[in-house]
């Protein structure tokens, strides 16, 4: 009976039926623990790919699967653990600056996750993105290797050093130990604005590294399967430069003797805790008269030293302990106050914040990304007009029953409205007196009562004025302003099958700027960048 393991079950189905049984499972680790049942379940498990797309089903396309698995070394094992982990960073990622919107976007690359940033533009046959980072899988599947891109097709290379949680909102952009695990949290966010700008700046430009150039121009995610060569070479290509210059680490000895960092008032590593010439003498007196110089624990204290809420330079690198650092992604859980979905942010945090976006279901049959412009006729990615107008990218989500459409982003050279602002809201309970004021060839399925964005107490508070959202029968959605007639039209959109087929490249910002632009815009800082 020592074949009597009850896998007869399993081997006995045909590999369709097998690949729908794992198909339904929700963790990859459920599928290996079938396989440790028994020896004969195991090396089905291994054997059959067919199980291992059916669980990645709902994560990436089978066909981009087997080709990321025919064109590398990779088990599907191995592959199973990359995408499952990067999977939980499928979402909307923004920062407040530049107004005009800074949305990121991650797509799926070869053996990656690549996030692009959607360019402020006007509607056009094409869509207009830059590269902003790229997370690799290593062999044994970990998301270990990062690639943050930069100005003249430079990359800069670092690690991602901790796990990745089951439900991050964050995205840090840190300086960190090669020793750090999740275990060991970073200290780096306990840094004063000005070490951490001076630390990033000088790993960055340490760890870049220059595509041959014949690979400068190789897609960085697939448009088709034909791209999928190119992608798997340049892939070989990053990896041979991340190994040559050891991963981005760089030694503390070669950070130590760089003119920027010990140009940094907060970095004295020759000293403990040295205090000034005033100190001394205050410290004296006290001792003289008998007291005890910190018995007030509420005095002021010149030096800035023990009451200082920032950790100095010179202590984060100790506790490094002569590791090497590097430039380093981290996906983090934080408290996060939002008003109307969008998320308050900090404004000198090398940070993307993630934004609800949720799928159409019953109930909220209007939530996720649309996009359009203003004017009649409506001016549409889908449709080829050839008139130039700003696109708007608008996230909807409900709170009760009223839908709130906030702008994401807006094309325009120089910015009406602030970023995460509440285009307009709809009370989806309360039906518009006003009729469509535009005859159309189709008809108006549904119409609510709503309020839309308007001039209020400066740019940073907008006001609102009464107006309606029409719902076409086309798919189409409208929001009409009762008093100026002005009309925003949108569509929904599905950016991954926009990027795809659309897409068009342009440069990136330096390295560091380009993952977070912290400097308050209210310009388009991507303009004078064209398609390549």
């Amino acid at each position: 009976m020592a074949d009597d393991d009850g896998s007869d079950l399993f081997l006995s189905l045909p590999d369709d039926a097998f690949s729908l049984v794992a198909g339904h499972l929700s963790h990859p680790r459920h599928l290996l623990s079938l396989g440790l049942a028994s020896k004969r379940l195991f090396n089905l498990t291994l054997s059959c790919p067919s199980a291992w797309v059916a669980l990645l089903s709902s994560s990436i396309l089978p066909s981009h699967l087997q080709c990321w698995q025919s064109l590398s070394c990779l088990s599907y094992v191995s592959i199973c653990r990359f995408v499952y982990s990067v999977s939980k960073l499928r979402c909307l990622w923004a920062h407040q600056n530049p107004e005009l919107g800074n949305l990121v976007y991650p797509i799926w690359g070869f053996l990656s996750l690549v996030f692009v940033r959607i360019i402020p533009q006007v509607v056009s046959k094409s869509v207009l993105y830059a590269p902003v980072l790229e997370i690799h899988c290593d062999l044994d599947g970990k998301p270990g290797l990062l690639f943050l891109h930069g100005e003249n097709d430079s990359i800069h290379v670092g690690s991602v050093f901790s796990e990745i949680l089951s439900d991050p909102n964050v995205l840090l952009l840190e300086a960190d130990f090669s020793s750090n695990n999740e275990a060991k949290p970073s200290l780096f966010g306990k840094l004063a604005f000005g070490d951490r700008r001076t630390l990033l700046d000088i790993l960055s430009s340490k760890s870049v590294i220059k595509l041959p150039n014949d690979l400068k121009s190789a897609p960085i995610f697939p448009k088709s399967d034909q791209d999928f060569k190119s992608l798997s070479d340049r892939r070989e290509a990053l990896i041979s430069m991340h190994k040559q210059i050891n991963g981005g680490l760089i030694p503390q000895s070669s950070l130590l003797s760089d003119s920027s960092l010990t140009r940094n008032k907060s970095f004295n590593p020759n000293s403990e805790k040295r205090k000034s010439i005033s100190s001394l003498v205050r410290d004296s007196f006290l001792q003289l008269i008998g007291k005890n110089s910190n018995s007030n624990p509420s005095s002021s204290n010149t030096t800035g030293e023990t009451n200082n809420k920032h950790l100095p330079l010179t202590e984060f690198l100790k506790t490094g302990e002569n590791n090497s650092l590097s430039l380093s992604l981290r996906a983090s859980q934080m408290r996060l106050t939002t008003y109307r979905s969008w998320p308050n942010m900090h404004e000198n945090r090398y940070a993307l914040y993630k934004l609800p976006l949720t799928n159409s279901k019953p109930g909220t049959e209007y939530s996720g990304l649309w996009a359009g412009s203003f004017g009649w006729p409506p001016v549409l990615l889908t449709n080829k007009s050839k008139q130039s107008k700003a696109l708007f990218l608008l996230l909807l989500s409900y709170e009760g029953s009223t839908l709130i459409a906030t702008k994401v982003l807006e094309g325009n050279h120089y910015v009406l409205h602030p970023n995460g602002s509440s285009m307009f809201t709809a009370q989806l309970e309360i039906s518009s007196e006003d009729s469509f004021p535009w005859e159309t060839e189709v008809g108006v399925r549904n119409g609510f009562q709503g309020e839309g964005i308007s001039s209020g107490y400066g740019f940073r508070y907008p006001g609102s004025k009464p107006g309606s959202l029409f719902e076409l029968e086309s798919g189409l959605i409208a929001f009409v302003w009762r008093e100026s007639k002005m009309v925003l039209v949108l569509e929904r959109v599905e950016l991954d099958q926009v990027l795809r087929s659309r897409g068009e490249r342009v440069a990136a910002l330096s390295g560091v700027l380009n993952f977070a632009y912290l400097t308050k815009s209210y310009s388009n800082v991507f303009a004078g960048f064209s398609p390549r």
